[in-house]
Parts: structure tokens; sequence; C-alpha cells
């Protein structure tokens, strides 16, 4: 017998959230992501105090959790991903990425606002993976939304690569002995 949401509504914190598909896993992990992004911006706020970099990643970064809300509301509800999002995303990507880009597989280390901006990388992973098993559930996901997470994955990395190199921390190169 399927589980019954109570009519208290301080007994349930979701209203999907006994749901059994994929959509349910994929709003709970961008709600997840969206918290980690905040995270990073708290640790950031330590770290950058005072520094004009912090001011440029601080408006930035809450912008993007904006759109980690819209990607993760695009699934159930009305798209909210369009073009012009993903360009400036783009923007902030080639922006952040001309201070310095890695080539290669390096270990994620580093500060804690470094660590917590490679926890939204790994999260914005974990958010492409549920968008393909709502596909593969038959759920329709615009191809847009897919984008934005392979995107955001990369933008968080550069930002890792970006802050690291501001903060004057060398990167770990890591040589894998299984590719």
């Amino acid at each position: 017998m399927p589980r019954r949401v109570s009519k208290d509504k301080r007994e349930w914190c979701y209203p999907f959230i006994f749901e059994t598909g994929p959509s349910c896993d994929f709003e709970i992990q961008t709600d997840e992501l969206c918290s980690l992004v905040g995270n990073a911006v708290a640790h950031l706020e330590r770290e950058l105090a005072g520094d004009p970099l912090l001011v440029e990643l601080k408006g930035e970064l809450q912008r993007t959790q904006e759109l980690v809300f819209h990607l993760n509301g695009s699934v159930r509800g009305r798209l909210a991903v369009f073009e012009p999002d993903l360009d400036w995303m783009k923007q902030r990507y080639d922006h952040h990425n001309a201070y310095g880009e890695v080539a290669g597989f390096v270990l994620p280390t580093g500060t804690p606002a470094v660590m917590a901006l490679h926890l939204c990388r790994s999260g914005a992973k974990k958010s492409i993976r549920q968008l393909v098993r709502c596909e593969q559930a038959g759920l329709e996901i615009d191809p847009i939304l897919l984008r934005l997470a392979n995107l955001l994955t990369n933008y968080f990395f550069c930002l890792t690569v970006r802050v690291k190199a501001h903060l004057g921390l060398e990167e770990v190169p890591f040589v894998s002995k299984s590719y």
C-alpha cells in the first residue's frame, strides 16, 4: 500500500517524498546541489574576506543557485532553463578558465572553499546521472537540461582551478593506472 502524506504539514518535508520514480530523486539531488553551492559561498566568504574575487564569485554563485533550482523544477514542472542561461554560464566558464587550465586529472585538494566547489562539481555530475535515469524511466527530458548540468560540472571544476590559482595553491596531478 502506498504511503500517504500526513494531513499535518509539520510531518512532511516535501509533497512528493514518497514517490518511487526518479524525478523525486532528481529534485532532492538538485536541492542538495543548491545547498552545496551555498556552502561554497560561506567558505569563500571566510577565505576571501575583503578580496575583490569574493564580490565577483558571491553574486555569480547566487545566480548559479537560481539556475540549479530552475533545473530542479524543469523535469516535473515547466521548463525554466533557456539558451541565455547557458550563454551566461559559458561566459562565466570562459572568464574563469582564462586564469588557468588544467591538462589531465588532478586530485581534488585545497582549502575548505575549494573542496566545497569540488563537492558542487561532483553534485552536478550526480544531476546528470539522475536526468539520465529520468529519461530511462520514460520522462521527457529537454536536452537543454542535460547541457546545463554538464556545463555546471565543468564550471565548478573551472572555479576550483581559479580559486586555487588565486590562493597560490598547486594542483596535484593524478595519473590513473586504469586508463
